[in-house]
């Protein structure tokens, strides 16, 4: 599904140069989950984000689904990631003005996906997330674990082929987390890739495989389980 060859992200300023990413080298295939970690700073967010075609890269290459897409431009990289990427952030990025209902119907508006398949779709999935009693609630009603909960929902509602999550308990107590893990892990079994940058050695154990950074390097790799 995904292949990195000598990926390169440099970050300059007017007087300072930093490589965050340097030369790194990655194959995920479809149905795996895969954990990332490493300490603050070794660019585990930065290579989440090109993976999910939110920023360049400067060197190498980057391959989605067998397409080079290392040098696309945004109208192209918007519609990949519209059809086929959903982001699960650590602060949840919900619109505070829309409701739960509103907030996971979001990405079908962007699709024109019409207003009756809307409604069946996002009431199915509030369902299956245990949520749909709060639909008409707004997230600073919600706790952490709700929104989310919430997060997760419209992540999947355009029923992608991956999952970015980006330290998706780092703001939940431990009850909570569990959950929001178990989600990931049920979602995984049911065939979409999961790629996971965390802190946390607990969530990392619910990967296949986990990934070390270190300074924009990979220095090792654990894999556990892939079934």
């Amino acid at each position: 599904m995904i292949k990195t060859v000598e990926l390169t992200k440099v970050f300059r300023t007017d007087e300072v140069e930093t490589t965050a990413l340097n030369k790194v080298n990655l194959e995920i295939g479809a149905g795996e989950f895969v954990a990332i970690m490493g300490p603050s700073g070794c660019g585990k967010t930065t290579l989440l984000n090109i993976v999910g075609l939110l920023d360049n890269l400067n060197g190498g290459k980057l391959f989605f689904l067998g397409d080079d897409v290392s040098k696309i431009p945004e109208r192209k990289r918007s519609a990949i990631r519209k059809i086929n990427i959903g982001f699960v952030f650590q602060s949840f990025n919900l619109i505070d003005e829309l409701n739960v209902f509103e907030n996971v119907e979001l990405p079908l508006l962007y699709q024109r996906v019409s207003t009756s398949e809307r409604r069946y779709r996002v009431t199915e999935v509030l369902d299956r997330l245990k949520i749909s009693h709060r639909k008409n609630h707004f997230p600073l009603q919600l706790s952490g674990g709700q929104q989310q909960r919430v997060a997760i929902a419209r992540s999947v509602i355009s029923k992608p082929k991956l999952i970015l999550a980006d330290e998706p308990t780092g703001n939940l107590d431990s009850a909570n987390g569990e959950e929001v893990m178990n989600l990931l892990s049920e979602l995984n079994h049911e065939g979409t890739t999961v790629i996971m940058v965390t802190h946390s050695k607990t969530d990392a154990d619910k990967a296949h495989r986990i990934i070390q950074l270190f300074d924009g390097h990979i220095v090792t790799e654990n894999i556990k389980h892939f079934l």
